[in-house]
């Protein structure tokens, strides 16, 4: 199972689903999924978009986590 730490990060710099998604262009469907760890998949642009903003690497925003 791959755990997303969007929520936490978020949380974290007091942001919202809108503006994550207006800062990064990304569709404001595809934050909400990762926000609630319901996506089933994620396309690299959009996790490279979510790397820069955060200023983070993958392993911190998705770690594999046992199930």
């Amino acid at each position: 199972m791959i755990k997303c730490h969007l929520a936490r990060m978020m949380g974290e710099r007091k942001l919202k689903i809108m503006d994550v998604a207006r800062d990064t262009g990304l569709n404001r469907n595809t934050v909400t999924l990762l926000y609630k760890e319901t996506a089933q998949r994620i396309d690299f642009a959009a996790l490279e978009a979510l790397c820069k903003y955060f200023d983070c690497e993958v392993g911190e925003l998705l770690e594999v986590a046992d199930s």
